[in-house]
């Protein structure tokens, strides 16, 4: 069976017998189109199952109103409790919000972009890639004057509005409460090293072991896309080394669980032989056994913050507004993974 041809104004102008142009402008309810021409366009719109050309009137009226939101990956609370409080906030101001997911893919990210620049969205809020390094296409993003908000992860090169937790200060959080609990050789899960927020919790790691005196080895960082298969591969590589050990700070919980799957599977007792944090507080890591201790991110206060950074800046496009670098305390919840004492 073939597709039906989409309707367009020509179409309603043709039954109707009058020019595009007054189709056109009875459907944007133009003052010197007649209420009786108006009605007949609008039934007879209905009629043809007719859908408007919305990027036409987008670039018809320099306003699309569609944000466009770019995350690593859905499956994540963080990231989705991020989206819900963007899009109540800006539905709210009459905007639709499309979302994107990059998959941590550079080149998928790339493509994100181009779809929502084709689109004529009015701003685009995002959190990069793991595999982003270049910044051709943000910066792509800048020159076409469309506000860009970056959160959780974002690159200072940029020099655009950010929100985020404070990612090095994080680290001193998790390390001192592990201090705490009796661990004396702690190793990292971190993701990629290139992205700003891993750099930092990196940073904060090493120099928190310094701040006790603690050992530190280069194979006792690891970097990776923080998946749960990740988690899994690098903590059989950690229960090979011949001097374990005895506490583990993963930068996200989905690599947490992994690690926390293969200790239970070689009979590793957690906390008491391995201690273990995770990073972002998912839904599941209240509910897993043991529950792991988690680093919670304010997801919704990020979101919330983002919005409204979208807002003030299209309110006055024109007004050189200074940029909000907003950095939020982390919080460290501490469940049975890292409790010995």
């Amino acid at each position: 069976m073939g597709y039906k041809k989409k309707t367009t104004i020509k179409d309603i102008a043709n039954v109707l017998g009058i020019t595009p142009s007054a189709v056109s402008k009875a459907l944007n309810n133009h003052p010197r189109i007649s209420k009786k021409t108006k009605e007949a366009v609008l039934q007879v719109a209905e009629n043809l199952n007719y859908q408007p050309n919305h990027i036409a009137t987008a670039l018809r009226k320099g306003k699309s109103n569609l944000v466009g939101v770019i995350i690593p990956k859905a499956n994540s609370n963080f990231f989705s409790s991020v989206i819900e409080t963007i899009e109540a906030i800006l539905n709210k101001k009459g905007y639709n919000v499309i979302i994107t997911q990059s998959n941590e893919s550079y080149v998928k990210e790339c493509k994100n972009i181009e779809a929502l620049l084709f689109t004529q969205v009015d701003g685009i809020i995002a959190s990069m890639a793991n595999e982003t390094v270049k910044l051709d296409y943000y910066n792509k993003i800048k020159q076409k004057g469309i506000p860009l908000i970056l959160f959780d992860r974002g690159e200072n090169d940029l020099n655009v509005d950010y929100v985020g937790i404070d990612d090095y200060m994080s680290s001193h959080i998790v390390i001192d409460h592990l201090v705490e609990q009796g661990c004396k050789r702690i190793a990292h899960i971190s993701g990629f090293s290139h992205t700003r927020i891993y750099k930092n919790r990196i940073r904060g790691y090493l120099d928190a072991l310094n701040k006790y005196n603690l050992p530190f080895e280069e194979n006792l960082i690891y970097e990776c896309n923080l998946r749960q298969s990740d988690g899994r591969e690098l903590m059989k590589k950690i229960l090979k080394l011949p001097n374990r050990p005895d506490g583990i700070y993963v930068s996200g919980d989905y690599a947490a669980l992994g690690a926390l799957e293969v200790m239970k599977e070689n009979n590793i007792n957690v906390p008491e032989d391995i201690a273990l944090v995770g990073f972002s507080n998912e839904p599941f890591s209240a509910i897993a056994t043991p529950s792991i201790s988690s680093v919670e991110q304010h997801s919704e206060r990020i979101g919330e913050l983002a919005a409204k950074t979208f807002l003030k800046r299209i309110k006055n496009p024109q007004e050189e507004v200074s940029l909000n670098k907003m950095i939020l305390d982390a919080e460290l919840i501490v469940r049975a993974s890292s409790k010995r004492k």
